[in-house]
């Protein structure tokens, strides 16, 4: 663990943590979508084992990091275009996040007029935990792979990509439950950040055929979008002043 402690393990130590952190925020929502579904003692249990289920899965990774760079080796070509396991895995996730976002998004849309316990039936903690494990391995790989090109140089880098897997998971179980709650009161950022995920399920599709988009455009699009929705928010709730109150 001495590496860690040097000048150029900290600086990395930093960059990966801030990096994990960013990359953490697709994780963190679609965990909050699919907590929104579940019975209301049972979100804070599935919010929990979801982020814990993140750092097992990219630990495992980690210290499997010969097969995940193996990953790099081209699987066979769809339509000319050479596809490894990374694409593939990069392709399936993006198309199981545009299906998952979509259909929550018509569930919204289509204003079913049923109480809370109804609209909950048959959603059970096991298959939440499924789904959020199968996008978990999903942002895992491309966060692994992330990370080994940024510590390359290093002469032991495991540790610091595992010390950083656990700053960033534990800064996520910190500000996660509020998001939960948050996107659960308000249902227009609920909309918001289904759409967000739509997004990255098409850049994850774009990079498994070889069409990377930058994060950066995204997240400045929906912080963007962010910052509208609570300036509406905020106007929607301030309280009305008397006529005459204001004096031009």
């Amino acid at each position: 663990m001495g590496e860690i402690l040097t000048g150029q393990g900290l600086a990395a130590l930093l960059t990966l943590t801030s990096l994990e952190l960013v990359l953490g925020i697709d994780n963190v929502i679609f965990i909050a979508i699919l907590c929104g579904r579940l019975p209301e003692r049972d979100r804070d249990k599935a919010r929990r084992l979801g982020l814990s289920l993140a750092v097992i899965s990219r630990i495992l990774l980690v210290l499997a990091i010969g097969w995940v760079m193996g990953l790099k080796e081209v699987l066979f070509r769809l339509l000319g275009h050479p596809v490894t396991g990374k694409d593939l895995i990069l392709i399936l996730g993006g198309v199981f996040l545009i299906f998952k976002a979509t259909k929550e998004i018509h569930h919204r849309v289509q204003q079913v007029h049923v109480d809370s316990s109804t609209q909950r039936k048959g959603v059970s903690l096991g298959a939440v935990l499924f789904q959020i494990l199968l996008i978990d391995v999903v942002f895992s790989i491309d966060s692994v792979i992330t990370a080994v090109g940024m510590t390359e140089d290093l002469p032991s880098p495991i540790p610091i990509m595992i010390a950083a897997i656990l700053l960033s998971v534990g800064g996520m179980l910190l500000f996660s439950r509020g998001i939960v709650l948050f996107i659960e009161r308000n249902p227009t950022f609920k909309v918001l950040a289904l759409a967000f995920l739509m997004l990255i399920g098409v850049l994850l599709v774009g990079d498994g055929f070889g069409h990377h988009i930058p994060k950066g455009y995204v997240y400045f699009a929906m912080a963007f979008s962010f910052a509208v929705e609570v300036l509406q928010l905020w106007m929607l709730r301030e309280p009305e002043r008397p006529p005459g109150g204001t004096q031009y």
